[in-house]
């Protein structure tokens, strides 16, 4: 084939890929745009935070709570955590419930070093790591061996993770909440790093924009409000009612995101999901938690929210629900698409580069037609305003959570998070591939966690 041959091949190529991906673009960019304008037309009141709800009356019994937290591999973690839940969680009635394995025995010694009565242990058949799901199956029967023991039954069950700072006031707004609903999520606020401000400081601006808008949106629509798996409250007889219909466990130990498909069984059986903001003492009452702060291990936990929600949960959780339920269940889905299609967008940027070194290298490249028509002109222009829009609104979202030094980092925090979020699709659509292929469950794919004021 001949150079001119070939130039007019590359020059066909690009331009199509180009229309392509600016198409692909631009739709995913007014999805979002969507969720921007309904937030915006949302009551006010259902987008401002609360003040914290009065204390029960004297004469009515506190309601009793079970906090679930599973624990693999987390003795590093799991003392300090405990110490400090029991030192200033404000709540007159509760009980914690530690899940651990047969073959972690540094876990169980952190554990057992805490004396207090409210403090029950349950150590699971099969040795570590399984699922958190399945630890999870392990806590709840042992919550049904303490209600048995006890003949007291729980309010609600609520779930945390071993690293979680847990609010003083969260049973209390919990407690507030319930009746109303069949579960109560408080917002997750990851905590800076001054020492990874860009990897672990992009969950910063993917929280604030998802707690603080996204899923507002979702339960003001009338769509299932997913879990996160920490700092969530599930009304002891409606997790009583999912596990009736899955034959005594309410967590499939088969998922890697049990947090998020609760929620949507929760819809499904009827009951209603919210998020709650409520200021207690000039802060949200909500759960800190550090998050990843190497690219590694944010794939590693990214890979895994992607195979549970965007692969697994297609065959597990279906398309559910009325037509706002399942375009939110799309938006869910399209994540691993979308972070591949970032990256498929600055090939074609380098391409286009490479295309206009070549124009200015030989003669015949030069007096091709642009590559961009009218169209693709039209949707690069639309994406570029939709990108400072998004950038915008992320920053805002940030400001509003935190403050401005978060919001300031915005920007080239997105660029990271891009690369992260690629990188993650890869390795979930690997690894669940290699999944089907073999038969095998996929296990605990755990991050490493960390707890303020701990080394690292």
């Amino acid at each position: 084939m001949m150079l001119p041959e070939l130039l007019a091949l590359w020059h066909v190529a690009l331009a199509e890929a180009l229309l392509l991906v600016a198409l692909l673009v631009a739709i995913n960019g007014l999805d979002d745009l969507a969720i921007d304008i309904l937030w915006l037309v949302m009551p006010r009141y259902r987008r401002q935070p609360q003040p914290l709800p009065p204390a029960p009356p004297p004469n009515l019994p506190p309601a009793r709570f079970a906090i679930l937290i599973p624990a693999w591999d987390e003795s590093a973690v799991i003392g300090a955590m405990l110490q400090r839940l029991f030192a200033t969680l404000d709540w007159p009635d509760y009980a914690v419930f530690v899940g651990l394995y047969p073959n972690d025995p540094k876990g169980q010694a952190a554990v057992a070093a805490l004396a207090d009565p409210r403090l029950h242990v349950a150590v699971g058949p099969a040795p570590g790591p399984t699922t958190k799901a399945d630890c999870l199956n392990s806590l709840w029967r042992a919550v049904l061996a303490e209600e048995a023991a006890s003949g007291r039954a729980f309010a609600a069950i609520v779930l945390h993770d071993a690293e979680d700072l847990v609010h003083t006031r969260e049973l209390a707004v919990f407690a507030a909440h319930l009746p109303e609903h069949a579960m109560v999520q408080l917002p997750v606020l990851p905590l800076p790093d001054a020492t990874s401000p860009l990897i672990s400081g992009h969950y910063i601006d993917e929280f604030a924009e998802a707690h603080a808008k996204d899923l507002l949106v979702r339960q003001w629509l009338g769509a299932a409000v997913p879990a996160a798996g920490v700092g969530v409250a599930i009304d002891r007889a409606m997790l009583g009612r999912i596990a009736d219909a899955r034959g005594g466990a309410p967590f499939d130990a088969a998922s890697l995101t049990e947090d998020y498909e609760l929620g949507q069984h929760v819809h499904a059986l009827g009951g209603r999901g919210r998020l709650v903001w409520v200021i207690a003492d000039g802060q949200p009452v909500a759960t800190r938690e550090h998050f990843p702060a190497t690219f590694e291990a944010a794939v590693r936990q990214k890979s895994r929210w992607l195979t549970g929600i965007s692969l697994a949960g297609w065959d597990r959780v279906g398309w559910r629900g009325g037509l706002v339920n399942r375009w939110m269940l799309l938006r869910d889905r399209k994540s691993p698409l979308m972070a591949l299609l970032t990256l498929a967008a600055y090939g074609i940027a380098l391409l286009l580069g490479i295309d206009g070194l070549l124009r200015l290298a030989w003669p015949a490249a030069a007096h091709l037609p642009p590559v961009a028509g009218d169209v693709t002109r039209a949707l690069l222009w639309l994406n570029w305003t939709l990108l400072c829009w998004r950038l915008l609104v992320r920053a805002l979202f940030a400001l509003r959570v935190h403050d401005l030094n978060q919001a300031i980092l915005t920007p080239p925090r997105a660029l990271v998070g891009n690369f992260i979020n690629a990188m993650a699709a890869l390795r979930a659509i690997s690894r669940y591939v290699q999944a089907l292929r073999s038969g095998r469950r996929l296990a605990w794919d755990k991050t490493i966690h960390r707890f303020p004021g701990l080394p690292s």
